[in-house]
């Protein structure tokens, strides 16, 4: 069976039919998503996406915003680009700073940030993350907005080091304010390979 890419608008299911799954849902979607976050530094996170994790947060902001059926065209356009589309990975990166005044003052300096995340084999820098285009999130005083969309595209060659589990794999972030980067453990590679098309 061909991996999915895309959600239909047929993959959407009642709110009332939902209602009745939501709490297993919200379980299996935690568990899935528990290799595919990666700390970088003391404050970003990423959070790799795939067809579930995107059909699950469509399915709930169907639920928390109860739009109905108007709403979902536009659910769909969000979250269909960030699924992967067997030759990337793509990730929500978020900046988590639970005080107000020093989230502030972090992003305020993190301007551009989007544009240095990374991924490097072996400590070599291979892959520079695209951010995704849909509007510009660096204001133009230079701020960062705290949630960014990025996307790693591989070539064939880099899906075969990124599969071999001798190869080190890292991700970074290369600002000169927030210069970080961790190494992805075997679980979270096992889980991101499976984003690959065969």
């Amino acid at each position: 069976m061909d991996k999915k890419t895309e959600i239909q608008r047929q993959d959407i299911m009642p709110m009332a039919d939902y209602g009745l799954v939501r709490a297993e849902r919200r379980k299996k979607i935690t568990e899935l998503k528990r290799h595919r976050r990666l700390a970088i530094g003391p404050d970003a996170t990423f959070y790799f996406e795939c067809y579930d994790t995107m059909l699950h947060q469509i399915h709930e902001m169907l639920w928390i915003e109860k739009g109905g059926d108007a709403q979902i065209p536009d659910e769909l356009a969000a979250y269909n680009p960030l699924i992967p589309k067997g030759r990337e990975l793509v990730a929500t990166v978020m900046i988590e700073i639970d005080d107000a005044l020093r989230r502030a003052v972090v992003l305020a300096e993190l301007g551009g940030f989007e544009e240095t995340i990374f991924i490097a084999f072996n400590g070599k820098k291979t892959i520079e993350a695209i951010p995704e285009d849909d509007l510009d999130r660096t204001s133009e005083n230079g701020k960062a907005s705290s949630v960014q969309f990025v996307h790693f595209p591989f070539s064939d060659e880099e899906v075969k080091a990124f599969c071999d589990l001798e190869v080190q794999v890292t991700v970074g972030i290369g600002h000169p304010k927030y210069g970080h980067s961790a190494v992805v453990n075997d679980d979270s590679r096992a889980a991101l390979i499976k984003d690959f098309a065969a």
